[in-house]
């Protein structure tokens, strides 16, 4: 078969029908993810995917070359103290993980040198390189250290799945105590006393419906159920509070929420409700030594900060504290003996503020300060600080341009000190780069916040090559954050951009209400508004514009595709959510009643079927030429299942009417890789390559511009 003729997978006749609705969908057979014909048609469309390809082998070797020696390979992250130890993570030229390892404390202000290649008395607590053994990838659903240190608890994937085994063992002296526990959930926690484990367990649809305590190298049939969660809406997580007190069960749907505590020091005791849910109050619980913190949306939408009593059983118990000013979004709260840091959103940007102690004040807090940030577009959030007696907290800042910095800001004087910026390696300069955010207008008037990135020297002239990126579902912002990889771009003229559109969280939450279910279309308008924006302000060239979005983002691809196909020259969707509609329909599949709060139940409701009927990607591909179109998947991929992009590559080639040997459409399906693709950092950047090179071909942009 010549290179340029894609693989044409069997046609079996189904029609589904859903008030008064037919539907003809001749590959309703790819969702049997066991066919065999299924596995070596995937197999055919890598084969295709490479031949089609084989051209821009040389320039992706140059964007992972490129990549790699951007780079510091063999690194240390910045240390933290803990208990008697500094926790921090390194990594080693050559290997595809990093390893999570300790070294005593001996003197709080001297943290291990980042440049040496073993630090005195080093103890391995985890190396990830050693755990994937022979597998082709790898990922951690929980990583726990005991409360005196002694024990590691962690979960491992190899299969790609979400699915964990999980193993605890001595870290000082790699004694493995526990291997018993299968195919567990995400999250994992160890009683204080080393004594239990808690873990999540999924029900057929991958929710974690159950938590468990299992006694440390015990028998797994003598494990306890400690709650089930029959509301199919509601996810679970189990953590533990900063200072070791408390056990925490997260319960959570859309829009609704419950916490339990358990108290540390009793682990076979009764957990405790802090306030039974409420349909539509979303709540989270921070314990604060004598009291909780409740960040909850009671009240407002964007939420506001209370305090309760340490035993509260109800949210009439909650003491209101702090309310959200216009523009801001209360998102979750962290205590520290000396203040509580607040994390938000303000102005469509991240913010933390610092609500020092006071205990002359009703509410034990002084006058709240916001930490400063140089750059304008930015993100900024708390990195990790797991003692709640710490002075400074460690606090990491980055933006589109500028490498992620780790700070730690001192909670009482205010004093920034920097404790690592990302290394860059080459010839990077920041200064060759330039960022700033862009407001589009709506048709209905709403102004959205489009973030652009380019090299210095770049003009808005009207003939630049432009990649916009976009999300908009969950209430997920897509905020700034740097990347090596994406110099690869820049550096051959490219300007990147991000569209902030309504149904992610940029701009609170009636920005995220204004994205989903019947108004799931503003979505898709609003990415055409930006992309008409950035054409119009002569960032893009109106005839090299590229789109890309993953999973949900996948989704807005395509929708957005089939209202304007003549707007894109290229188009990467990754493990797109392209078949929305039909996996509305069967309530027996992971993740859909759950996911009715974001779409809409089509099965029960026939506007929401006609709503989705009207813009899910794959019922609405219209004879039009369309761009060119790189589709990635993952074959283990349980959040959205190889068989949407399978069947979305087949019905576009049937359906557009491009020329597909100038404008390809392809498939390219990872064999061993979840739904964030390829696990080793390595394996990661080989996969950037790929795709980017497809991109960078057909938007005309392979050569590098930076001299």
């Amino acid at each position: 078969m010549p290179s340029h003729v894609p693989p044409t997978p069997e046609r079996r006749p189904h029609v589904r029908e859903h008030h008064g609705d037919r539907f003809e969908d001749p590959y309703a057979w790819m969702r049997d993810l066991e066919d065999p014909a299924l596995l070596a048609h995937l197999e055919a469309e890598n084969a295709h995917a490479e031949a089609r390809t084989a051209h821009l082998a040389p320039l992706r070797n140059a964007i992972f070359e490129e990549i790699r020696s951007r780079v510091k390979e063999t690194d240390l992250s910045v240390p933290v103290a803990s208990g008697p130890w500094w926790y921090y993570s390194r990594t080693v030229e050559g290997r595809q993980y990093a390893a999570q390892v300790r070294a005593p404390l001996t003197d709080p202000a001297v943290r291990p040198d980042p440049e040496a290649e073993a630090v005195s008395g080093e103890q391995v607590v985890l190396d990830g390189n050693v755990e994937a053994g022979d597998s082709e990838f790898f990922s951690l659903g929980a990583l726990t250290v005991s409360a005196d240190h002694r024990l590691v608890a962690f979960a491992v994937d190899t299969e790609g799945d979400e699915r964990f085994d999980l193993t605890v063992r001595v870290v000082a002296t790699g004694e493995v105590l526990d291997t018993a526990l299968t195919g567990i959930g995400y999250g994992v926690e160890l009683s204080r006393d080393g004594r239990f484990v808690f873990y999540t367990r999924l029900d057929d649809a991958w929710r974690p419906h159950q938590l468990w305590r299992h006694r440390v190298g015990g028998d797994p049939a003598d494990d306890v159920l400690v709650h089930q969660e029959d509301d199919e809406r509601f996810w679970m997580g189990v953590s533990a509070s900063r200072d070791e007190r408390w056990l925490l069960l997260g319960l959570g749907s859309k829009t609704t929420s419950e916490v339990h505590l358990l108290d540390a020091d009793d682990p076979e005791g009764e957990w405790r409700v802090v306030a039974p849910r409420r349909e539509g109050v979303e709540y989270d619980v921070e314990p604060a030594g004598d009291r909780l913190l409740v960040v909850h949306n009671t009240d407002t939408p964007d939420a506001d900060l209370a305090w309760a009593p340490l035993d509260a059983t109800s949210h009439e118990q909650w003491m209101p504290w702090l309310a959200s000013g216009e523009g801001e979004r209360f998102v979750s709260v962290d205590a520290f003996d000396t203040a509580s840091v607040l994390s938000l959103r303000t102005g469509g940007l991240t913010a933390l503020r610092v609500l020092p102690r006071d205990p002359a004040s009703p509410t034990g807090h002084g006058d709240p300060w916001d930490v400063e940030v140089d750059q304008a577009v930015h993100s900024i959030g708390l990195g990790d600080n797991p003692e709640p007696g710490q002075v400074a907290v460690q606090v990491v800042v980055e933006s589109w341009a500028s490498p992620r910095t780790v700070l730690d800001v001192d909670l009482t004087t205010r004093e920034r000190t920097v404790l690592k910026v990302q290394p860059v390696l080459g010839d990077f300069d920041a200064a060759n780069y330039t960022e700033r955010r862009e407001w589009a207008t709506a048709s209905d008037g709403t102004r959205i916040p489009v973030s652009v990135v380019h090299r210095v020297g770049v003009e808005p002239d009207g003939g630049n090559p432009g990649l916009l990126t976009a999300y908009g579902s969950y209430e997920i912002s897509s905020d700034p954050y740097f990347s090596v990889a994406r110099l690869s771009l820049l550096d051959r003229g490219v300007v990147f951009a991000v569209a902030h559109v309504r149904g992610g969280g940029e701009m609170g939450r009636g920005w995220y209400d204004d994205g989903k279910l019947l108004a799931k279309p503003n979505t898709f308008t609003d990415t055409l508004t930006c992309v008409d924006h950035l054409v119009a302000a002569g960032w893009f060239a109106a005839d090299r514009v590229g789109l890309e979005g993953g999973s949900a983002g996948g989704l807005l691809v395509g929708a957005v595709l089939n209202l304007a196909p003549e707007r894109f020259r290229v188009a990467h969707a990754a493990v797109p959510f392209v078949d929305a509609l039909t996996t509305m329909l069967q309530p027996e599949l992971p993740l859909t009643v759950g996911e009715w709060e974001e779409w809409g139940n089509p099965l029960a409701d026939p506007e929401v079927y006609a709503a989705m009927r009207a813009y899910a990607p794959y019922e609405n591909l219209r004879a039009a030429v369309y761009p060119a179109v790189l589709a990635t998947s993952s074959l283990h991929d349980t959040r959205v299942y190889v068989t949407e992009p399978a069947k979305w590559v087949t019905r576009l080639r049937e359906t557009v009417t491009s020329d597909l040997v100038e404008r390809p459409v392809l498939l390219r399906t990872e064999i061993a890789a979840g739904h964030g693709g390829r696990s080793g950092r390595y394996a990661a950047w080989e996969q950037i390559a790929w795709e980017w090179a497809f991109v960078l071909d057909q938007l005309g942009a392979t050569e590098r511009v930076d001299g």
